[in-house]
């Protein structure tokens, strides 16, 4: 099955000719004999342009590669603007299966003879379609009578078999990426794949979607920043669920937004800290923020706010990894190097041996030219690929659990440029993180542990007598039982090592008896088989 998807996919681009899109310097020599020999694979969409090519080429391939399209739309410094514009396509462009079959999914998940019993004006064309899903609308009957305006989301029928074949070849490939690249171990693609995996398959059950959903609007209730719609989870199963219908601006289409005179420098500043709050705030984070799933409200374009769908994705972190980021993030933003290197080491994620000195001087002249420059000016794949060179020389190891992160920091910038090209990420960002780190650690955050900690304490106080008591009763007695425990241990051990070595003695002499008697020796051999037998007895009784 795998070689049949890994044919399917190699047959896919050559037959939408995206061969094209690797440099020829970087192709073998044999690679266009080879092209002209696969005659029956050659380029059928030769009138479309590369771009065009590329979004069907996705599409064609699945859900998998489509999201890896969206996340390539949103980097636009990286590919010129009528290829990203095709790519932006892939985030609610998708094409939808039957609007019928739909409709007869919904019905069997919340076990209704007719849609109608629950829904007014059930549309049976998608409002959007997705990659693993699509929207429809229709109105709610609710239990006082009236009725709400609501979207109803469905899993596109057979989609789980057609992930799980692509993720048993990506695993294939990261097989053989770990065990044959170069780079393979530094870069662990098999633990990557396998937190992709649990991701995308996450994203398939819906009632945990509408979770994390409801666990977002309460993070940011009454923000003027954020709005999450509400979810109606008493109509939300593991493939359909039942959402609030929102109108807002889709936040790509910067003509409306201009056109309402929206505030775009402070809209793109607070895309910045709507991520910050969520990573370092509230540690749960949307993890899939591209473009086709934010949207601006149409309300106060002075003081704008963000809407945010599609919680399929949400990422979280530890308190370790969130300290560590936050750290880094103010050692970059003070342009510390010394110290970023120094976190890497302790972190481990360099290995110990590296002399931070040299770290400290090749992060330097990666990152001393990004700073204080608008978004625009800054070459982003430029200095990504001198951290990749920067990591190769020093061993340092991708981080799985980071990888979610790594990927809305890219749509995040991307939203960023779009919005206001002058934005100044760093300068957004560094105050917020300071506030952080402050927070974390000095008198106030002893504090609020404090606080944190009061209730338990006063729970457990009234006992505290009486376990002094027990331990200053039993504790003498418990040493004396665990230091006869220990002597009892290293007295086996004594015993067993004895007949260790009686036991090694008579294998020896039973060895040697019987090539003594091979030689003829009878009388020597049965001396040697007694003693083998002496030191057997004494193994035995020890």
């Amino acid at each position: 099955m795998r070689i049949s998807r890994f044919y399917q996919i190699q047959k896919t681009l050559l037959q939408f000719g995206l061969d094209e899109l690797v440099p020829a310097q970087w192709q073998p020599w044999y690679a266009r004999m080879l092209r002209r020999s696969l005659f029956w694979l050659r380029n059928r969409h030769l009138d479309q342009p590369v771009g065009v090519r590329l979004r069907l080429a996705l599409q064609s391939l699945g859900p998998v590669w489509v999201k890896f399209g969206q996340m390539l739309s949103t980097r636009r410094d990286l590919f010129p603007p009528q290829l990203a514009d095709e790519l932006a396509k892939l985030q609610d462009k998708v094409p939808p299966f039957d609007g019928a079959q739909a409709q007869l999914l919904i019905e069997q998940a919340l076990e209704l003879d007719n849609i109608a019993q629950l829904f007014v004006d059930f549309n049976q064309t998608p409002l959007a379609s997705a990659s693993i899903a699509q929207v429809h609308t229709a109105q709610l009957l609710q239990a006082d009578g009236t009725v709400a305006d609501v979207v109803i989301k469905v899993i596109r029928p057979d989609i789980k078999r057609q992930i799980m074949a692509d993720l048993a070849l990506m695993e294939t490939l990261a097989d053989a990426a770990a065990r044959f690249l170069p780079d393979g171990k530094r870069l662990r693609p098999r633990e990557v794949v396998s937190e992709y995996r649990k991701t995308i398959l996450d994203e398939l059950d819906l009632q945990r979607e509408a979770a994390n959903a409801i666990q977002l609007r309460r993070n940011f209730e009454g923000s003027d920043s954020l709005y999450i719609p509400f979810v109606y989870s008493d109509y939300s199963r593991a493939n359909v669920m039942v959402m609030e219908r929102i109108y807002g601006i889709p936040v790509s289409d910067i003509a409306a937004l201009q056109a309402q005179n929206t505030d775009m420098e402070l809209l793109a500043k607070r895309g910045v800290e709507v991520f910050f709050t969520q990573v370092f705030r509230d540690s749960f984070f949307h993890a899939d923020m591209h473009p086709g799933n934010i949207f601006v409200s149409r309300e106060t374009p002075e003081n704008p706010k963000y809407i945010g769908i599609d919680c399929g994705i949400v990422g979280t972190l530890n308190a370790e990894d969130k300290r560590y980021l936050a750290e880094n993030f103010v050692a970059f933003f003070n342009r510390d190097y010394k110290k970023v290197a120094q976190l890497h080491v302790d972190s481990g994620w360099v290995p110990a041996h590296t002399k931070v000195e040299e770290f400290e001087s090749a992060i330097r002249t990666v990152c001393e030219p990004i700073f204080q420059k608008p978004l625009a000016e800054i070459s982003f794949g430029h200095v990504l690929l001198n951290l990749f060179s920067t990591a190769r020389r020093f061993d340092m190891q991708v981080q799985p659990q980071l990888v979610l992160l790594q990927k809305t920091l890219l749509y995040i910038e991307g939203l960023g440029r779009q919005l206001y090209p002058q934005l100044d990420l760093w300068k957004t960002a560094k105050p917020f993180l300071e506030n952080w780190v402050k927070q974390q650690v000095g008198l106030p955050a002893i504090w609020r542990q404090v606080k944190e900690n009061l209730p338990f304490w006063a729970e457990k106080l009234p006992q505290m007598p009486n376990l002094l008591h027990q331990y200053l009763e039993q504790g003498p007695r418990q040493q004396r039982q665990l230091l006869q425990q220990l002597q009892q241990l290293a007295g086996q051990q004594q015993k067993t090592r004895q007949q260790i070595v009686a036991a090694t003695f008579a294998a020896a002499a039973l060895i040697s008896a019987s090539i003594v008697f091979s030689i003829g020796s009878h009388t020597l051999a049965v001396l040697l088989l007694a003693v083998s037998a002496g030191f057997g007895v004494k193994a035995l009784v020890r």
